[in-house]
């Protein structure tokens, strides 16, 4: 019998990605990929569809802090059938508003059955301000990041939660023309940099598992709207996908537990040909794990694998990709499926 085929999918967040730029538009890249895996390790740039999302029962959900720390081997993921979710909400949030995003707290216990907590609200609104780098990758900040972590600190400790779902009120700009780019599947997801930044924030000083989902007007109606975006126009909120996720994300433990998975056990790392510089990335390139690198997942960054001295297989498309996985699950060498093999060769052995 052999060990679980193990595959990791990163595609990073808010750097332009073609397929995984916009809200779950890499489920369909996630899902095909569960097939031809035991374990799919990917996170919640990759799973998150606003309210639409899939259930994918060999996927583990992993915030990308999480992530790196798995892949560089200071954590392990403990599979978990199900976590209590600690909800905050910011309190710059207008009440309207809050209340919509508890009534998708309350719908996801009484539809799907999860785990919640008692929710909190910040003791200072976060204050999100979005950034653009010149790469063309954005980021952002928040002014009360202690605000948010006493909220976090009152719902692990009083409050018994496993894993921290996080709402900020995120800043309107139905004008600007990168949102209007966005929209029209072009540019870059400017929202996605601060997301990271406070999930983030909250897995590195706790190290439980967080996911984050901003809080934003409806947007008017678009009749061009592609078809990349429409998952985040679809209503109020992005959080349900967000509790879903978290309700059975693998938990992090930093000591040896028979049933945690480690990450010498990652067989292939799937990744955009473009953005091989994360540190996910650059930590498992120094292992076994054979790294695939897509060239047509495009991106706004130039890091490819050649610049990094990377070994790596590079692929077309996740088509091809798969085929490497399918070929790799069953110990065949692909270039023996190709009209032409070359022939080995003697090696000089020294004394």
């Amino acid at each position: 019998m052999t060990r679980p085929y193990t595959v990791g999918l990163i595609i990073p967040t808010g750097i332009g990605a073609a397929i995984g730029g916009y809200a779950g538009d890499a489920l369909p890249v996630a899902r095909a990929i569960a097939q031809v895996a035991d374990r799919l390790i990917t996170h919640p740039n990759v799973l998150n569809g606003a309210q639409l999302y899939w259930n994918i029962p060999n996927a583990l959900y992993v915030e990308g802090y999480g992530l790196d720390q798995f892949a560089a081997g200071h954590w392990g993921l403990l599979p978990e059938r199900s976590n209590r979710i600690g909800l905050i909400l910011d309190r710059g949030i207008e009440p309207d508003l809050q209340l919509r995003h508890l009534q998708v707290a309350d719908a996801a216990r009484a539809t799907l059955g999860l785990n919640l907590t008692d929710y909190i609200v910040t003791d200072q609104p976060l204050n999100v301000t979005l950034k653009t780098a010149k790469s063309g990758a954005t980021w952002g900040t928040i002014e009360h990041p202690d605000s948010l972590l006493r909220a976090a600190e009152k719902l692990i400790q009083i409050g018994g939660a496993d894993v921290i779902a996080v709402v900020a009120r995120f800043p309107d700009d139905p004008d600007s023309e990168a949102l209007q780019n966005y929209r029209h599947g072009q540019g870059v997801d400017h929202l996605a940099g601060a997301e990271a930044v406070i999930s983030h924030l909250i897995v590195r000083t706790f190290r439980v598992p967080c996911a984050h989902a901003p809080a934003l007007s409806p947007l008017p109606l678009d009749p061009n709207l592609s078809p990349r975006s429409a998952a985040e126009e679809l209503g109020y909120t992005f959080l349900p996908c967000v509790l879903v996720g978290l309700s059975r994300a693998p938990r992090f433990t930093e000591f040896p537990n028979p049933h945690a998975i480690w990450a010498d056990e990652v067989d292939a790392l799937i990744i955009p040909a473009s953005a091989c510089g994360g540190s996910a990335t650059l930590s498992l390139s120094q292992t076994k794990t054979r790294i695939i690198a897509v060239e047509e997942n495009h991106t706004k960054i130039q890091v490819p694998p050649e610049a990094l001295g990377m070994r790596s297989t590079i692929v077309k498309s996740y088509l091809e990709a798969i085929g490497v996985l399918i070929c790799d699950r069953a110990g065949i060498n692909a270039a023996a499926l190709s009209p032409e093999i070359t022939s080995i060769q003697s090696q000089f052995l020294g004394t």
